[in-house]
């Protein structure tokens, strides 16, 4: 693999783009049974931005104290500028120098707009749980994805990659604390997961360098965190599993991306991101 200096994976910590870990019905449709958090995950994850907005703002009405439902929001309107942009098709690059000679991005405005706010919102919230009660687990969950959030919106979107790594280092040390307060709380470990593979996937210098500055990498316990929200989370677990595809993809080891991105495409109908990285590996054998 080669070294990089670059932020080529994800640069979340908690990336975030905070999604059910459940299967869907065939049809893409979200169960009308379904919680609104639930069932607006399940339609963002098959693209249906629109309809995972009412849900959001369906939960927020219903609980306007739960900072959970404007980070939820704001994960939705970043996870449509993925898609409008062409975002995660690039992170499949093999490749830093490909990756790097990416067109540049022109994010919408008012979309930016909309996600500090409504990510104002939810740590406002969060900060006022916490305040109460330090170990509140919405609020230190919260915290954890809108930190995520905004170190995704850095690096992949604005292409500010030390000021992602500012973000992601809030996110790890959030979820630090969640798991130490709520140890079942598996999506927490995507945080961690991503923070240590990125760093441990850079060059020596560069690691040297953010180690002095309090952030360790190991690309292998990386992996294996991503690994266990992939199979114990709940809002996170099919970010984890698309984050782990492009892990394979990038370690060249196609026939593991492959598994994981027929998993997804039989899970997600309706997101047709899966079928063709699918179809571009098995163009690449």
């Amino acid at each position: 693999m080669q070294r990089r200096t670059k932020i080529g994976f994800p640069a979340v910590a908690s990336i975030l783009v905070v999604l059910c870990a459940h299967c869907f019905a065939a049809s893409g449709a979200a169960p009308a049974s379904l919680p609104p958090l639930d069932s607006g995950f399940r339609l963002l994850y098959n693209l249906d931005f629109s309809s995972a907005e009412q849900q959001f703002k369906a939960y927020e009405q219903l609980h306007a104290d739960d900072p959970t439902g404007p980070v939820s929001e704001a994960a939705g309107l970043l996870f449509s500028e993925f898609q409008r942009l062409g975002v995660l098709e690039s992170q499949f690059y093999e490749n830093d120098s490909t990756f790097s000679a990416r067109k540049k991005l022109s994010p919408d405005p008012e979309t930016k707009k909309r996600f500090d706010a409504v990510l104002q919102r939810a740590e406002a919230l969060a900060q006022a749980r916490l305040a109460k009660n330090p170990k509140d687990h919405d609020g230190m969950f919260a915290m954890t994805l809108a930190s995520g959030l905004r170190a995704d919106y850095a690096a992949l979107i604005e292409k500010k990659n030390f000021e992602s790594l500012h973000y992601t280092k809030q996110s790890t040390a959030w979820s630090t604390q969640l798991l130490a307060a709520h140890p079942e709380c598996y999506d927490a470990h995507l945080a961690a997961g991503v923070s240590k593979y990125i760093i441990g996937s850079m060059s020596a210098p560069v690691r040297w360098i953010l180690r002095v500055g309090g952030v360790s990498g190991d690309k292998q316990a990386g992996i294996a965190e991503l690994q266990l929200t992939a199979e114990k989370g709940h809002y996170l677990a099919p970010f984890a599993r698309i984050l782990l595809a492009i892990a394979y993809v990038r370690d060249k080891d196609k026939t593991r991306a492959r598994q994981v991105l027929s998993s997804l495409q039989t899970d997600f109908p309706s997101n047709p991101l899966f079928g063709r990285e699918i179809a571009r590996l098995d163009g690449a054998r």
